[in-house]
């Protein structure tokens, strides 16, 4: 049996991928092999030594203590794309949103007072103050092509639009599921400058803290539009409010209500609704729940933020050692090593690697000896091993 703590309410269709008869689910456990969270800061918790994994049902770990769990060994797992198309159509609502100035027009309309004739001859009188513009032939770019960025983009382009996009580490699977007509960007300062809506896709990283600052603002071309459904830090916003009060920045559509920009006029800030779907949580839950499983059943890492991605079809009748050390060299000559000493034969293996950590494992032709796991986890930057009996 393995032990899964929940935080926060998880889908159901999510916990059901986890079967009673091989899993114990529930908020409050002892010793627990993983935990399966949502938005809990885990920065505030102290994480037994038992666990194994954890597991976001959502894109972003900035709830996790993610180097700290490195450290132990420990992969965290996240849901990336099983959002996308939620937050795709929270970007385009709030893109038509500012284009046609619905907001302050719903709040005129709502504070009219009058009979039907009075209300009639306000509307009328009202209306010049929220002329808006269409989208066909307006420049988008996208900053960031994941999978998010990547449905926003196509999107884009079926509205007729002009999409660019930018992002140096865009993988070949997202690529593959981009646009042809999406035109290329070679920095995000070239994206700024070719674009008068811009919205960012990007994780919230030292690197993209402050990614839209006032230099780049002034890029934009007027009137321009900032959508922001990623994080709220990628954006300065003191520099927002100084491009809305000057004319560089026609509106500010965000997924982050804060003290600066309540109140704005020409700000939209929906209550961080980007995953605020019941599919999406759905989804979420249920990639999370499986890539779970399949680590805690035979090893295989799939959509961790720490880990290598390493995949390795379990042999019938083998037992799996699974081995989480340093990224230094000779590691895994002195794992074979210690596999020769116990006469254990290598069926298969398989060796990944990502930064500072590596990942291994090893099939094996006979029982695998807890002296032999506990040989190797004593070998000097060995972080955690494992042995994985079908």
């Amino acid at each position: 049996m393995f032990k899964i703590q929940t935080y926060n309410n998880i889908s159901v269709l999510g916990l059901e991928r986890l079967p009673r008869d091989r899993y114990e689910v529930a908020s409050d456990l002892k010793s627990p092999d993983a935990l399966l969270v949502r938005s809990a800061d885990l920065h505030k918790v102290q994480i037994p030594e038992t666990v194994k994994a954890i597991a976001r049902a959502g894109a972003g770990t900035n709830n996790i203590p993610v180097a700290a769990m490195s450290a132990r060994g420990v992969p965290v797992f996240n849901a990336p794309g099983a959002n996308a198309n939620a937050v795709k159509e929270l970007v385009l609502a709030g893109m038509l949103l500012a284009a046609r100035n619905i907001v302050p027009a719903l709040e005129f309309a709502r504070g009219l007072q009058g009979s039907d004739a009075e209300l009639h001859k306000l509307v009328e009188e009202g209306k010049k103050h929220y002329v808006g513009m269409e989208l066909p032939g307006r420049s988008l770019g996208v900053i960031g092509l994941g999978a998010i960025g990547v449905k926003v983009a196509n999107a884009a382009l079926e509205l007729g639009m002009q999409v660019y996009g930018y992002d140096p580490a865009m993988t070949v699977q997202n690529a593959w599921q981009l646009n042809s007509g999406v035109r290329q960007a070679l920095s995000v300062d070239d994206l700024l400058s070719r674009s008068q809506f811009v919205s960012v896709h990007v994780p919230l990283l030292e690197a993209t803290r402050a990614l839209i600052n006032a230099e780049r603002l002034r890029l934009l071309k007027k009137p321009g539009v900032l959508l922001n459904f990623a994080r709220a830090e990628i954006v300065d916003e003191d520099a927002v409010l100084g491009a809305l009060a000057s004319g560089t920045l026609y509106a500010y559509a965000c997924d982050f209500p804060s003290q600066k920009l309540q109140g704005h006029r020409q700000v939209i800030a929906t209550p961080h609704l980007g995953a605020s779907t019941g599919e999406a949580e759905d989804n979420c839950a249920i990639m999370v729940a499986d890539q779970l499983r399949e680590f805690l059943e035979t090893g295989n890492v799939r959509n961790s933020v720490n880990f290598p991605e390493a995949v390795m079809p379990l042999l019938a009748g083998k037992q799996r050692l699974s081995i989480v050390n340093a990224n230094v060299p000779n590691m895994v000559g002195q794992i074979t090593t210690a596999l020769a000493k116990h006469h254990i034969n290598i069926a298969d293996l398989l060796n990944k690697s990502r930064g500072e950590l590596a990942y291994t494992l090893v099939d094996c032709d006979q029982p695998i000896p807890q002296a032999l796991a506990a040989e190797i986890a004593s070998i000097k930057g060995v972080l955690a091993t494992r042995i994985i009996v079908p």
